[in-house]
C-alpha cells in the first residue's frame, strides 16, 4: 500500500471541485443514480480476474467497493481528488495505491488491464482527454470503462438558469475513441427523471451530491460566477413548476430533474 497526495497542485476550480465533494458529508445517502450507473459498469467488465486495475475520480468509494467485490486484480492504483477520502479508499482496498490528485495532470501509471471511471470524467477541465490518457495507461487488450453524462444532463437547470457544465455529446465520445485506435467500442444512454417535492429540494439534492449551481463551466477555460439572490431564486422556483411540473399516481404536484448517463466500454487493440 502506497498512497501519494499532489493535492496541493491542484487549481484554482479544482480546489473549488474537491471543497463541494468534501463538503457533500451524506454523498451516498443522496447519489441513488450514482448508485444505479456503478452497478452497470460493473455489469460491464469484461473479465472479473485483472492483472493491474486503475480506476479514476474514486470519491466516496461507491465504484471501489463494488470492485473491491467483485475484481480480483494482482495491482490497484486508485486515483481521487479530495484527500478526505484516503482513509475510506484505503480501508475498502488495502493493498491498493492511493493515488490523491488531478487525473489530468497526475502520473497514474502505464500498462493497465482494465481503467475504469464513475461519474467522474465530466469534471475534466477537458473531458475528452480521458480518452487520449486511458489510451497510454492501458495495455494492448486492455478495457476502457467508464461513465459520464450528456448535453442532456440536468436541462431544466441549464434551460432556467444557463448554468452547467459543458459534456461532450455521444459523437464526440465516438470520435475520441475512434482517433486514439479503440475498438470495440460501445456507447449507450440511460436517462433517470428523479422527482423531487419542489424545486428547493432539488437545489439542495444537487448540494448534497457535490454540484455547486454557482459556477459553470464553459468551452474554453474561463469560469462565470452564478450568484443566487432571493429574487432570481423566486423566480426559478415558479419557472419550475410553471414549466417542469407534473402530477404523480398519488395526485400530488411534483417536479422532475433528469440525469441522462452516458456509459462507454471499448477496448485496446
Amino acid at each position: 500500500m502506497t498512497t501519494f497526495d499532489t493535492a496541493d497542485d491542484l487549481s484554482v476550480r479544482k480546489q473549488t471541485i474537491a471543497r463541494h465533494f468534501a463538503n457533500a458529508s451524506d454523498y451516498d445517502q443522496h447519489a441513488s443514480i450514482q448508485q444505479i450507473v456503478c452497478q452497470y459498469l460493473l455489469d460491464s467488465i469484461d473479465h472479473t480476474k485483472q492483472s493491474s486495475v486503475l480506476e479514476v475520480g474514486a470519491g466516496t468509494g461507491q465504484m471501489t467497493r463494488l470492485l473491491a467485490e467483485q475484481v480480483q486484480s494482482e495491482h490497484w492504483v486508485i486515483n481521487e481528488l479530495c484527500n478526505e477520502q484516503t482513509a475510506t479508499l484505503q480501508s475498502t482496498l488495502p493493498a491498493a495505491d492511493i493515488m490523491i490528485g488531478d487525473a489530468e495532470t497526475i502520473d497514474l501509471a502505464e500498462n493497465h488491464s482494465l481503467i475504469v471511471s464513475a461519474n467522474a470524467v465530466q469534471w475534466f477541465d477537458n473531458p475528452l482527454s480521458f480518452v487520449t490518457q486511458s489510451a497510454q495507461r492501458l495495455k494492448s487488450g486492455g478495457q476502457l470503462l467508464f461513465s459520464t453524462f450528456t448535453p442532456n444532463n440536468f436541462l431544466q437547470i441549464k434551460t432556467l438558469t444557463s448554468q452547467g457544465l459543458h459534456y461532450p455529446d455521444i459523437d464526440e465520445w465516438q470520435l475520441a475513441l475512434d482517433s486514439a485506435g479503440f475498438k470495440n467500442i460501445k456507447l449507450s444512454t440511460q436517462r433517470f427523471d428523479l422527482p423531487f417535492p419542489t424545486p428547493y429540494a432539488i437545489l439542495k439534492h444537487m448540494k448534497l451530491t457535490g454540484v455547486s449551481t454557482n459556477q459553470t463551466q464553459v468551452k474554453s477555460e474561463d469560469t462565470q460566477t452564478f450568484v443566487w439572490t432571493k429574487s432570481r431564486l423566486q423566480q426559478f422556483e415558479s419557472d419550475y413548476w410553471q414549466h417542469f411540473s407534473e402530477v404523480d399516481e398519488t395526485g400530488q404536484l411534483m417536479v422532475n430533474l433528469t440525469y441522462e448517463v452516458l456509459i462507454v466500454s471499448a477496448f485496446k487493440p
